[in-house]
């Protein structure tokens, strides 16, 4: 028997308010918006990661992994365009402070940014002259130095990228432009991905997603002007868990959420941890990122579909 279509195959109006957006705690009520919706933007994909805003070109660029390319989405068109391909199997990507593409390949195992005139330059491709195991998400803090995951993504089977042996614990590094050197900022996690900074950089937010065992999100202190991290503790764990998360200017953490049928989409936590408000999804959502015009459109990465919806909150710069 046919399944029965449902409002995400159908392009008839929205109800307000949407009920696939709910809010749990006050807090999330000044973000709600009651008289808009949640929109897929775009389809037919494998697997969308990765979603960065350019608002001086008005487009979102995200990866489709498996089909090893960037793809480009146009706000005044909803055209779709192919960015990069290959895109040697990219997952995360953001911007410099400088407006420049920063990219996080599995199939390369490497960091890389995308110059002005679109030549792209290796950032980081290997650890005490070994290779990374497969950037996986980054972001940028404001006094220029990079930050990402790698946790192996890309060299677990052919998939997200090929088969290759893990030389290296799974980190988060940090790497500094000016000197050209690689630190690790974050040792002590199974399996980090997703990663962002609150919108003073005081803390930082990382997932961990072991393989095995419970999933969280953790949070660390910026210590040393800003140059490491300390006093890591969960911000959240239990039923579900994160994958790509961003930060808002008033410090709530935005989260790629996986629940399971009926729970997936989105999470938003307020800075104390508290669960504030949700966005419910037909798929797992992957990652997230602030867009438009005012910074205050989300954009959902979520498994073969992107997806969008305006809210009362905007983005905070580097993610």
């Amino acid at each position: 028997m046919a399944e029965s279509p449902t409002r995400w195959d159908m392009p008839g109006p929205i109800r307000y308010p949407d009920p696939s957006v709910a809010v749990l705690d006050q807090r999330f009520q000044k973000i709600f918006i009651a008289n808009t919706g949640v929109r897929r933007i775009a389809t037919g994909f494998d697997f969308t990661e990765g979603p960065v805003w350019f608002g001086d070109g008005r487009y979102l660029l995200f990866s489709d992994i498996p089909n090893d390319r960037i793809l480009r989405w146009d706000e005044t068109t909803g055209g779709i365009s192919v960015f990069r391909d290959p895109s040697h199997y990219a997952n995360g990507n953001t911007r410099d402070r400088q407006g420049r593409l920063i990219t996080c390949e599995h199939d390369t195992q490497r960091l890389t940014r995308t110059e002005y005139d679109g030549s792209v330059v290796v950032l980081a491709d290997q650890w005490q002259g070994k290779k990374l195991t497969g950037p996986n998400d980054v972001v940028v803090k404001s006094d220029g130095t990079i930050w990402f995951s790698d946790n192996g993504a890309g060299t677990r089977g052919n998939y997200l990228g090929h088969t290759a042996p893990q030389e290296h614990p799974f980190w988060v590094y940090r790497y500094d432009p000016y000197s050209a050197t690689l630190t690790i900022a974050v040792g002590d996690m199974a399996r980090p991905n997703g990663l962002c900074f609150s919108p003073d950089e005081s803390r930082l937010y990382v997932v961990d997603t072991p393989n095995e065992g419970a999933k969280s999100t953790f949070v660390y202190d910026v210590v040393d002007n800003g140059t490491r991290v300390t006093d890591g503790r969960v911000f959240f764990g239990g039923v579900g868990w994160a994958d790509g998360i961003r930060c808002d200017t008033e410090g709530n953490v935005w989260c790629g959420f996986s629940g399971g049928e009926g729970e997936d989409g989105v999470a938003v936590f307020a800075p104390d941890g508290t669960l504030i408000g949700r966005v419910l999804l037909p798929e797992r959502c992957a990652n997230v990122c602030f867009g438009g015009r005012k910074r205050n459109r989300l954009f959902m990465a979520a498994s073969q579909s992107v997806y969008s919806l305006y809210v009362e909150a905007q983005g905070a710069v580097g993610g």
